[in-house]
């Protein structure tokens, strides 16, 4: 009778130390597959993960770039406060209402802000007369442009010959590019690129503002830009 007993329990034994084998293997696959998919979420940082800065990048995005003379400011609380940005959801186009003025003109304008304290501006990019295209501020960073949507957008400045405000045929090339290259790099389209005025209301870039086809054809531009590509 103690034989059968002792049996019993080396049976239960034996299976208990199966059965804990098991689980043992079971949650060492779940740490894997769990380690695995935290580190696919730090590597590909996925869309649905918050709202913080994603950047794509692909051949195909960084053969679409255009040149680009980084002459970044001065981090100061007046036109580069280095503010992070939420995720880039929009490209905001801009004047600078300065005819005859040139991209390094406007760049040295918003770097002599943080001397001369006359109000806050600033813009990720200056589109010059002749096509040339200077960066200010990264995009990853806030700059004093478009208002409400400085947290969410990426600005472009652009300059113009004369009061009309309308662009050179270089001026407005490059900002096609440079607008296509942004949307593919944020993975956004030509509808996401807007007006200062579809924003605030201010007559801003004053040609596009005042001439509704013309904006609507930039837009086409851009939307065609985007699909060469």
């Amino acid at each position: 009778m103690n034989t059968t007993r002792n049996i019993k329990r080396r049976k239960t034994k034996a299976q208990h130390q199966r059965q804990m084998k098991k689980y043992w293997k079971r949650g060492m696959i779940f740490l894997a597959v769990l380690l695995v998919a935290l580190i696919g979420i730090r590597v590909l940082k996925p869309e649905w993960l918050g709202r913080g800065y994603i950047e794509f990048q692909s051949d195909e995005i960084d053969a679409s770039k255009p040149d680009i003379d980084v002459e970044l400011l001065t981090v100061n609380p007046y036109s580069r406060p280095g503010a992070e940005t939420n995720r880039i959801t929009g490209i905001v186009v801009h004047y600078t209402a300065n005819p005859g003025s040139t991209a390094m003109e406007n760049r040295d304008y918003f770097e002599g802000l943080k001397d001369s304290h006359e109000t806050q501006a600033s813009s990720n990019f200056i589109v010059g007369l002749d096509g040339e295209v200077v960066q200010c501020v990264p995009t990853w960073e806030v700059a004093y442009a478009s208002n409400s949507r400085n947290i969410d957008t990426v600005s472009i400045e652009c300059c113009h010959p004369d009061e009309t405000g309308e662009f050179t045929d270089e001026t407005y090339n490059s900002l096609v590019q440079l607008c296509a290259w942004l949307c593919m790099k944020f993975q956004l389209d030509a509808e996401d690129v807007i007006r200062h005025y579809d924003v605030t209301g201010k007559i801003c870039p004053k040609y596009f503002v005042e001439n509704e086809d013309a904006w609507s054809n930039f837009k086409e531009d851009v939307q065609a830009a985007i699909d060469r590509t």
